[in-house]
């Protein structure tokens, strides 16, 4: 079953009662119920909603990622479980024991895989991609000629105007793509937990203040998906993050993208990739999966 993705824009008071999230309406007294077994990401965007301690014990019972959003909607908290899975202590060890050379192969082909995904979004498009494939062909072990730095620059030229910058505090669309990479990595780290990993250890990304090093590693070829829905987004008239345009970007988590399994929920496909990640932890080896963008 496909993870539900619920977003809270209104006041509610959130509860719990026989397994079931209880959204009550503030204004209105409505109460609408739904399964928690069958959540997987709750966004909390308004400032006037309430909830339970009962009811946060339930979500991270069920490794239910809860994101807390500021005054500007944009995700600024993350709730998830200290626990989400039973052999925990025996993947923390081979997460924590695992050698230089190993991460380093992990970020070569998170990073090739990243850039290949770019390549494809591009394609997607009808505009050139094939630079970036020869680029992504070339990444060495650990990134050591920061490829990703060099595809970067021709990506973002390509996919939005010449004098686009891709910048935290930018002009829009930087607000729209720092909304849907915010819930992506709320996602990512939903996966790594319940796969029994470490999420604040990186393969990569090692920023001492940084509470979520892995999932900014793992979620690297996951951003052009987001792109895309941002690029969806702008051609369908939206030219800020209102409410209707979050609600399209939390689409994102519910796109299908194809992997060695098939086509499935890219949520789905971020479960494969964390597991992917634990078994090369387990044996040693570069073992890692990610989807591949289908044009």
């Amino acid at each position: 079953m496909i993870a539900r993705v619920i977003q809270i824009t209104k006041p509610m008071h959130l509860s719990v009662k026989l397994k079931q999230l209880q959204l009550t309406d503030k204004d209105s007294g409505e109460v609408v119920e739904r399964p928690i077994e069958d959540l997987g990401v709750l966004v909390v965007e308004h400032p006037q909603v309430t909830w339970t301690h009962v009811l946060m014990q339930e979500l991270v019972e069920h490794n239910v990622a809860v994101v807390i959003c500021d005054a500007r909607h944009m995700p600024s908290g993350l709730l998830l479980p200290l626990s989400g899975n039973t052999l925990q202590q025996e993947r923390f060890a081979a997460q924590v024991n695992a050698g230089l050379p190993l991460k380093k192969q992990l970020w070569q082909q998170t990073i090739k895989a990243k850039i290949g995904n770019q390549a494809g979004v591009l394609e997607s498009l009808e505009k050139e991609g094939e630079a970036l494939r020869y680029l992504a062909k070339q990444v060495r072990s650990g990134d050591v000629d920061n490829h990703e730095a060099q595809a970067a620059r021709r990506y973002w030229s390509q996919l939005f105007l010449d004098e686009f910058r891709r910048e935290r505090e930018g002009d829009w669309p930087n607000p729209a793509l720092n909304y849907g990479y915010a819930i992506l990595r709320a996602a990512t780290a939903r996966a790594l937990v319940a796969a029994g990993l470490l999420p604040t250890l990186g393969i990569h990304h090692h920023n001492r203040y940084n509470a979520y090093a892995l999932a900014d590693d793992i979620m690297e070829p996951y951003r052009p998906y987001v792109d895309i829905m941002v690029m969806d987004a702008m051609d369908i008239g939206h030219d800020n993050l209102d409410k209707y345009c979050r609600q399209h970007l939390l689409g994102m988590l519910h796109i299908d993208v194809v992997d060695e399994k098939g086509k499935g929920p890219l949520m789905v496909a971020l479960q494969r990739t964390a597991q992917s990640l634990c078994t090369s932890y387990q044996e040693g080896e570069c073992l890692i999966t990610y989807p591949v963008y289908d044009t």
